[in-house]
């Protein structure tokens, strides 16, 4: 039964699709990096500062204070970050859009290949009259020739 098990595992993981799959895994996470570096980096600092200077990684209401005793913090604060979170769905739909667009070009590129014209179509093999008549034609010429 192990041999069985293992042949089919061996099957699934070297089918195509699962090595497109995880090559596409990997970009994707490369990609994933890219983006909220794209976002954190270059797109939240001007906006915030069009919005007054925010940094969006701060921007944060404070549910409950930390709780300190003796000058130690016996509990941290209770934070409802919504600036992280509004910077994740901005680095969401940037890499929505980001996909959006290359499965778009991927479609219409298979499209094309697609409605390329097809080679011309091998003429059909002669019928057998046709080939009849051409034995009796060739058959005529010899006895005219002699």
């Amino acid at each position: 039964m192990k041999s069985g098990f293992l042949k089919d595992f061996k099957d699934f993981a070297l089918k195509g699709n699962v090595v497109d799959m995880a090559v596409g895994v990997i970009i994707g996470g490369a990609f994933g990096k890219i983006v909220s570096s794209l976002v954190a980096d270059i797109i939240m600092p001007p906006l915030g500062l069009l919005l007054g200077g925010a940094d969006f990684k701060e921007l944060a209401i404070e549910l409950k204070p930390a709780v300190v005793e003796n000058g130690n913090e016996v509990a941290a604060a209770v934070m409802l970050n919504y600036g992280t979170f509004i910077q994740n769905v901005v680095d969401f739909l940037i890499i929505a859009l980001s996909i959006f667009v290359v499965i778009r070009t991927i479609s219409k590129l298979s499209k094309k290949k697609e409605e390329a014209p097809a080679a011309p179509a091998a003429p059909p093999a002669p019928s057998k009259e046709e080939t009849l008549l051409t034995e009796i034609r060739d058959l005529l010429k010899e006895q005219n020739k002699k």
